[in-house]
């Protein structure tokens, strides 16, 4: 029988991680993501899976006990919202440098700065462009639903794996503090040590044995020449997950006539708004882009031909529809609509977004 639960979106992302056989979970706690966390403790899941929670002495403490972890060929996870992120970033891209998987998790609140604690997707550009320094990319996730945070993680720690990356599910307080009916996952055990050995090929540090030599981590090499065709190693990783991973969703987009792009919880609302502007006789469609990198400008762009503008509504200043704008290329109007600073649109300022910046109705 399914095991359905009504949940928040925070306390599934917990109780998913143990359901995948996660064997790790370091973290610090910050609004509005600390019910991680507080799920993961109190379920106390070393007792019965063995899997390690531990709240760290600070953010980047957290980051680099996931880099000793993923070096292992264990799955590790960490979470935070906005201003912890930041703080983790150096140990991002070590981790993107020396090709390890591991998990994050952003439950995003309004910056810049501390910000404050209610909901936001202005880390857009902290998450798809890089956010450390360096020449890298993590795969980021975007879940729309407490079911969608579910499954992320399962599918985030597959993808880490697969490519030997770091993920990012980018999620915000509003799927974050939200409560839903859920699906979750079926359990799996944690790997043993001989599956994480045969797993992981030649890279873990699983030991210096009779038939194996040992493997020194590292994202340092003095040697630019080295170094370069290091990046050019990464250039066609992530190209060929350009070419095999973008996710998005397409709601009446058959007929549209114009095309709302949003994603996490900004597309919640944008579909109640094209469902009201359908009612007006508008033809509205919803692009949503699941995979934020790798980013669905190929689609986007597709549809370009055929429609008469875009819209993105992002609650932030205007991140994503940067990369709208590439994907389309000129080739029709391209606006933004976003609240901020915490504030939530609604599907009547989304309306009325479209019809005064893309149809421009009298």
């Amino acid at each position: 029988m399914a095991d359905y639960r009504l949940m928040k979106g925070n306390e599934v992302i917990a109780e998913a991680a143990i359901r995948c056989g996660c064997d790790g979970y370091f973290g610090y706690p910050i609004t509005p993501q600390s019910e991680i966390m507080e799920t993961l403790m109190d379920k106390k899941p070393w007792e019965d899976t063995g899997m390690v929670v531990l709240q760290a002495e600070s953010e980047i403490s957290a980051i680099n006990m996931v880099y000793a972890g993923a070096g292992c060929g264990k799955k590790v996870m960490t979470s935070s919202s906005s201003p912890g992120i930041s703080l983790k970033q150096e140990g991002l891209t070590y981790i993107a440098g020396a090709e390890l998987p591991c998990l994050v998790v952003n439950v995003v609140r309004g910056g810049p700065g501390l910000g404050t604690i209610q909901p936001a997707q202005s880390d857009y550009f902290q998450a798809v462009k890089g956010g450390g320094h360096g020449d890298y990319h993590l795969i980021v996730l975007a879940p729309a639903s407490v079911q969608e945070m579910n499954d992320f993680v399962g599918l985030g720690f597959d993808l880490a794996f697969k490519y030997r990356n770091p993920v990012m599910i980018l999620s915000d307080g509003v799927i974050g503090q939200m409560m839903e009916k859920v699906k979750l996952s079926e359990v799996k055990p944690r790997w043993t040590a001989e599956e994480i050995k045969k797993m992981s090929g030649s890279w873990a540090t699983t030991g210096k044995t009779a038939d194996r030599d040992y493997n020194v981590i590292t994202s340092l090499e003095l040697d630019s020449a080295r170094q370069e065709q290091f990046n050019h190693k990464l250039i066609a990783k992530y190209n060929t997950i350009k070419e095999n991973e973008v996710r998005y969703e397409m709601i009446d987009c058959e007929d549209a006539d114009y095309i709302i792009v949003a994603y996490g919880s900004s597309s919640r609302i944008s579909q109640k708004a094209i469902q009201l502007c359908r009612e007006k006789g508008l033809k509205v469609g919803l692009l949503r882009p699941i995979t934020l990198y790798p980013y669905p400008s190929k689609v986007i762009n597709e549809l370009a031909d055929r429609v008469k503008g875009f819209l993105s509504v992002e609650m932030s200043a205007g991140q994503m529809v940067e990369d709208v704008r590439l994907a389309v290329n000129g080739k029709v109007p391209v606006e933004h609509f976003g609240r901020l600073g915490g504030m939530i649109p609604t599907p009547n300022e989304v309306v009325s977004a479209i019809e005064e910046k893309i149809i421009k109705v009298k």
